[in-house]
Order: structure tokens, then C-alpha cells, then sequence
């Protein structure tokens, strides 16, 4: 079992891995578009940080493909994942979590879509 799930696992990192550093080198070499949606979120100097997130994807990334550290590389890639998914996909976060949740009655956000992440019901 060890002999196919050792390379799967590292054919798995690579193609994950390749995502990241594409959209990190991408992210680090034409931050504008970017840097204008962090602006409008109040981020000060949003070029720099457009460019400090995509270096930190491609190196989380790099380091992932070649499995050096690959959990503290994922860690780095889940981070690095926070500020591109609020400012990049905010209105759809928001959609998300304003959801109403199976069998917890006409519950919205806080109690809809937070009782999801949490794993508790809302009272109500």
C-alpha cells in the first residue's frame, strides 16, 4: 500500500502546488488588479502587500512540490488564502455564510452560516 500512496501523495502536492505558484508569480508580477481590490478594502500600500502574498504562495508552493516541510507549507497556503478569498470573492463569502442552515430554523448570519463553521446549532 505504501508503494502507490507514497508517489500519489507526491504527484497530489505537486498539482496542488502548481496552482499556487502560478497564481502567486501571476499575483507577484501584475499586482494592479489586485492591489486595486485591496485598496477599496482599506489595505495601506496594497501593491507591496499584493506582492508579499504572492511571493509567500510561490515559495509555500515551491516548497509543497518538492516536499520540504509540506505541512507548514500548507499552513502558509491556507494563510496566504484568507486576505485573497475576502478581498478577491467577498461578495460570495458573504452569500455563503448568510445561508440558512437545514434544521435550525430561519437562522441567518451569525447563527446560519457561522453554526456551519462551528459545528453548533442556533437557538431559536
Amino acid at each position: 500500500m505504501g508503494i502507490v500512496r507514497a508517489p500519489l501523495r507526491r504527484l497530489g502536492r505537486a498539482a496542488l502546488a502548481a496552482m499556487f505558484i502560478a497564481g502567486g508569480a501571476e499575483a507577484f508580477r501584475r499586482p494592479a488588479p489586485r492591489a486595486l481590490k485591496a485598496a477599496r478594502l482599506g489595505i495601506p500600500n496594497p501593491e507591496l502587500a499584493v506582492r508579499a502574498n504572492g511571493a509567500a504562495m510561490v515559495a509555500a508552493g515551491a516548497a509543497m512540490a518538492l516536499g520540504y516541510r509540506p505541512r507548514a507549507a500548507a499552513t502558509v497556503l491556507a494563510a496566504c488564502l484568507v486576505p485573497t478569498t475576502l478581498a478577491g470573492h467577498r461578495p460570495a463569502v458573504v452569500a455563503m455564510l448568510c445561508q440558512p442552515v437545514a434544521g435550525t430554523g430561519p437562522t441567518r448570519l451569525p447563527g446560519g452560516g457561522l453554526s456551519v463553521l462551528t459545528g453548533r446549532r442556533a437557538r431559536g
